[in-house]
């Protein structure tokens, strides 16, 4: 076993091929860490999973717009300000919620490879077959 510094920590040099190094590198990327991290949390065993895109992450953000603009339309309901075409303006937003919602879970399942991290998870911490 080798000596620990004075942090205790243990230092490991290994050797890759240019396709390994090449594979290790994207998809330590794809999830926003750091080789380091990456491999460090897969022997932990946990899920890992690739970092949402940009489109993803605009969609996220339009859903939450969105909703901004039903808590407005509902506090006015509540206070008995609104009118009857606020509350179907209020209907549509969430309609479009509920469709902008399904859109980004399906995009999400395709970036994250299926439902699947990198360590052959899925989302419930099950390994495949």
């Amino acid at each position: 076993m080798s000596k620990a510094d004075k942090k205790g920590r243990h230092h490991l040099h290994i050797e890759l091929t240019p396709a390994q190094y090449r594979l290790l590198t994207e998809q330590a990327k794809a999830c926003g860490l750091s080789k380091r991290v990456y491999l460090v949390r897969l022997m932990e065993g946990n899920l890992i999973r690739a970092k949402p895109s940009q489109e993803i992450k605009d969609l996220r953000w339009e859903i939450h717009k969105i909703g901004v603009n039903i808590n407005q339309i509902a506090r006015s309901v509540n206070a008995g300000i609104a009118r009857a075409e606020d509350a179907r303006r209020g209907l549509f937003l969430l309609d479009q919620v509920y469709e902008l919602m399904y859109t980004a879970a399906r995009k999400e399942s395709l970036v994250s490879g299926g439902r699947m991290g990198y360590n052959g998870q899925n989302d419930h911490g099950e390994g495949s077959q």
